[in-house]
């Protein structure tokens, strides 16, 4: 694995993302994805020659494989962490429409000319559906993920021998699994992480509706306050109109002076 492309993947998912979307990220890399590569694929290795069934009936040992274990842990892990981080990528991909459409912008307009957007990673308009979607898109891949493998494997324990009387066995026969105990660990540990993601992307979804509709409510009060102010300022426009028509009118009604003459003998 390419870990330079890799860190170089999370250093730009990181820049657009929240509190919570970098404490995922962290989780997802170094818990899940480290020990998905490190220790879980040494841990099951070949899982279906060390599968061992106290029978040499032919077909019968991969018989009892196949019912007992229909899809490898190592496959489907592989598979979730390909879609549960898929969607993060999504964002870069947006923000460097954005930056394309600037710069195009730019080059038809001239330099000076007013920009499309005020800042092309903060998470507005389309952006931030596309961030919000990314979310609720990998809660689900996580949450059907965890079902799957409790429903695929009737549970997260791993036991130490298990009945098989799948045809073409003879027989009930006994098979064995290898590693039982470390197997169960790890399965454990992955469902977890797991479980953690999904809370932390739930939280994330509620920190940006939350200050979506908080900026929304002060976006209205201060519209509110400033057509109150405007209303306010009309109110005292008007009153002072009237006062000077008032005084005018009373000028102009006031008696002309009385003039006596006198004629003198």
């Amino acid at each position: 694995m390419n870990w330079a492309f890799l860190q170089g993947l999370l250093s730009g998912v990181n820049k657009y993302s929240t509190a919570f979307g970098r404490v995922w990220l962290s989780i997802v890399f170094l818990f899940r994805v480290m020990v998905f590569v490190v220790a879980a694929e040494k841990v099951w290795g070949d899982e279906q020659k060390d599968f061992a069934c106290n029978t040499a009936q032919p077909g019968c040992h991969n018989v009892c494989y196949d019912h007992f274990f229909p899809v490898s842990h190592i496959r489907l892990w592989a598979l979730q962490l390909i879609f549960v981080t898929c969607p993060s990528f999504l964002v870069v991909l947006h923000v460097a429409y954005r930056e394309e459409r600037e710069r195009k912008h730019r080059i038809k307009f001239g330099e000076g000319c007013q920009r499309l957007y005020a800042n092309t990673g903060k998470k507005r308009g389309g952006l931030w559906w596309t961030y919000v979607l990314s979310l609720v898109f990998k809660m689900g891949v996580d949450a059907t993920f965890v079902y799957l493998l409790y429903h695929i494997y009737e549970g997260y324990d791993f036991p130490t021998l298990v009945k098989c009387s799948e045809s073409p066995c003879p027989n009930v026969v006994d098979c064995f699994i290898s590693r039982p105990t470390e197997k169960r660990i790890f399965t454990i540990f992955m469902v977890v992480t797991s479980v953690v993601c999904i809370l932390l992307s739930l939280c994330e979804i509620l920190y940006l509706v939350g200050k979506r509709c908080f900026e929304c409510i002060h976006r209205m009060r201060g519209s509110r306050q400033i057509n109150k102010a405007r209303s306010i300022a009309n109110m005292r426009s008007s009153n002072t109109h009237l006062d000077s028509n008032s005084k005018k009118l009373a000028c102009t009604s006031q008696p002309a002076p009385a003039y006596s003459t006198v004629i003198s003998s």
